[in-house]
């Protein structure tokens, strides 16, 4: 394989096929004659990261603009990212105030689409799975949905409860399936079947990078070095998480294949994985459209790692106690980790953030189920194309759908539509 004019490029080995990240050598080799241009080097990336039952109601606020934008308590985890930052208000979905609480403000989410009752599963394509099936082709991934709670089959109230276990759904009678196994939605990214033993990644493309990184310039070898110490690292500790704890050993790496059944121990160690490896898909271009649900709307975690562990996460969002705010903020921590991992993989001229939106969402603002606005934020830079470090309020606006903010993304993302769910026209402001 000629790595260097291959236009998508991987190193290979037995059951293995690893995606590389941006590296400029392989860049100029594919296109020689194109001349280096700061806002076409590197694809632009999308992540959905959502969080169920809203926020601390008197928490969830900013205002101001760049780098003096003060930010409430629970988007405190994001200070460092205020000047890439795009903190929305007042957008809503017509559909979520009709039907039940929870699953038709959920189910819908990212579509807008009504809902079906009576135990019946119908709502919309939603539009993360509109770029995947249009623009998907371009990955080995046309997406990556992950979550960090299991979905829920039952019927509660005459909705089905899988309208709060899905953001993404492929067409409106089929949510995509969620992976919430770390070392499957490893495999994913690297490996051709999830059946090719336990080779270690790194140890089957190994021979492979070593002839590649005899091509690569400088700069670009210690890049191709430290995205495989990445990649190795999350390796590990896939491994090590699916060990009791009482054995694992802190950097060593582990003796036994990665777990291919059950989940990490800690929840705090679930989503952290599950981050990585989001960041991991979106850095090496196995896609370009990733969804990472955190909790399901109605959710049941717990939290004894923040010292949180008398009620479930339905219960507390119940109330703007002390421990709601706690529990919030750890959610806000998994978004600032994603765009400070992305904001550290240089792609040319600019970051891997700045490449990329952030979206983070819940499908109300607070637990009391107020869904007549939702909570947004938006970081990143989206290659050039959303400025940072505003405040956008749509209360008062009668076209405020939520609807309007997707096909400003898809559009920036480069698929634009005239139409998507309620709304005909993208929000310019964006």
């Amino acid at each position: 394989m000629n790595v260097l004019t291959n236009r998508r490029t991987f190193l290979r080995g037995l059951g293995v096929t690893m995606a590389l990240p941006w590296l400029e050598t392989l860049h100029a080799a594919r296109w020689p004659a194109t001349p280096r241009r700061s806002d076409g080097d590197a694809p632009r990336k999308l992540a959905v990261l959502f969080s169920g039952n809203g926020f601390h109601s008197r928490e969830w606020w900013a205002k101001g603009e760049g780098a003096g934008m003060e930010l409430g308590k629970v988007l405190s985890p994001l200070t460092e990212f205020r000047q890439r930052l795009v903190f929305v208000r007042g957008l809503f979905h017509a559909e979520a105030q009709k039907g039940n609480i929870h699953r038709s403000q959920t189910g819908n989410l990212l579509s807008g689409a009504p809902l079906a009752s009576g135990g019946e599963i119908r709502s919309g394509t939603s539009f993360d799975q509109v770029l995947a099936q249009q623009l998907g082709a371009a990955t080995r991934l046309p997406s990556l949905v992950l979550g960090c709670e299991k979905s829920n089959p039952s019927v509660h109230k005459n909705y089905s409860m899988l309208y709060s276990s899905h953001l993404s759904w492929s067409k409106p009678t089929t949510p995509v399936p969620l992976e919430i196994f770390p070392a499957l939605a490893f495999d994913r990214l690297f490996k051709d079947t999830a059946e090719q033993g336990d080779h270690r990644v790194l140890d089957a493309v190994l021979a492979d990078g070593k002839r590649l990184r005899q091509r690569l310039g400088a700069a670009d070898q210690q890049k191709l070095e430290e995205y495989l110490e990445s990649v190795g690292d999350v390796e590990r500790r896939v491994g090590a998480a699916g060990r009791p704890a009482s054995s694992r050993a802190p950097a060593v790496a582990p003796t036994m294949a990665r777990p291919e059944d059950g989940l990490p121990e800690g929840l705090d160690v679930h989503m952290r994985l599950m981050c990585d490896i989001l960041v991991l898909a979106l850095q090496t271009d196995t896609t370009r459209f990733a969804t990472l649900k955190l909790n399901n709307d109605h959710s049941s975690q717990r939290f004894p790692h923040l010292g949180v562990d008398a009620m479930i996460h339905h219960l507390l969002s119940h109330s703007d106690s002390a421990d709601w705010l706690k529990v919030n903020q750890f959610f806000l921590e998994q978004v600032a980790y994603i765009a400070r991992r992305l904001d550290a993989i240089q792609e040319g001229e600019r970051t891997a953030l700045d490449n990329s939106v952030i979206l983070f969402l819940s499908s109300m603002m607070t637990g009391n189920h107020d869904a007549d606005q939702l909570p947004v934020v938006l970081v990143g830079g989206g290659g050039g194309s959303l400025r940072g470090g505003r405040v956008l309020d749509y209360r008062g606006n009668p076209d405020r759908q939520m609807c309007r903010l997707y096909l400003s993304l898809m559009a920036k993302l480069g698929l634009p539509l005239t139409k998507f769910g309620d709304a005909t026209a993208a929000l310019a402001e964006v």
